[in-house]
């Protein structure tokens, strides 16, 4: 029998123990210099100045049904394979348009 994945997104994860909090909250006090990196190299803070926020990042996506004007949908499909995306593309630049704080002239 095959095993069952479990996936937990942060609303769904159970709350923890109060071992769990505890072991939090002794490893929140330790100093910087007790913690043992040698698996892993400390980056310097040029590497963190150079780093890219959600540079793998892959939204979820989510089937819908959406009802789309045929002149809207022909000129989408008429620009060739992945109208879908492109659908979604514009969409995605126009929600992160309206998130930018308005800028006064």
């Amino acid at each position: 029998m095959k095993a069952k994945m479990v996936s937990h997104t942060p609303e769904t994860l159970p709350p923890l123990t109060t071992a769990q909090r505890e072991h939090l909250a002794g490893l929140a006090t330790l100093p910087d210099e007790s913690i043992d990196t040698g698996d892993i190299p400390e980056l310097s803070d040029e590497a963190w100045i150079a780093g890219v926020r959600g540079r793998f990042y892959r939204p979820v996506k989510q089937q819908i049904t959406a009802r789309v004007d045929a002149d809207v949908l022909d000129w989408l499909k008429s620009q060739g394979r992945g109208y879908q995306g492109r659908l979604n593309s514009i969409l995605r630049r126009e929600m992160l348009a309206s998130l930018k704080p308005a800028r006064r002239a």
